[in-house]
């Protein structure tokens, strides 16, 4: 009988060892929450920039590439392409959704992404 029992109890702790590593604890995103604030981070955004428009804009010139080089443009107020002004949400909607001359952004880059360039093109 304490066989038995012995048995059936490292069965279920076997049992039990098998299920909780194979089900691990869910992760939370608060860190990464924390970390891609509101405003967005520069540092973050000219790692994107350099990644996903330096291949179409100059960061460090307003000289056009193949889009607007984008040096100054805060200092500038307007968009090149359409005399619109430039403000934190036009640059956010701009990079989204593009436009004829841009593809939009939205399916590349996550918002937070979107926010850190934002930042970033602000900078220049």
């Amino acid at each position: 009988m304490k066989r038995n029992l012995l048995l059936l109890g490292t069965a279920v702790l076997a049992i039990a060892t098998a299920v909780v590593a194979q089900d691990p604890p869910a992760k939370t995103d608060t860190k990464k929450a924390a970390s891609h604030s509101a405003a967005g981070s520069a540092t973050r955004g000219k790692q994107v920039f350099e990644q996903k428009c330096a291949m179409c804009h100059f960061a460090d010139s307003d000289q056009k590439k193949i889009g607007p080089g984008l040096k100054g443009i805060s200092k500038r107020g307007t968009f090149t392409v359409n005399g619109n002004k430039v403000t934190t949400e036009s640059l956010r909607t701009w990079i989204e959704n593009g436009d004829s001359q841009m593809p939009g952004m939205k399916d590349s880059l996550d918002a937070a992404q979107i926010r850190d360039v934002v930042a970033y093109v602000k900078t220049l």
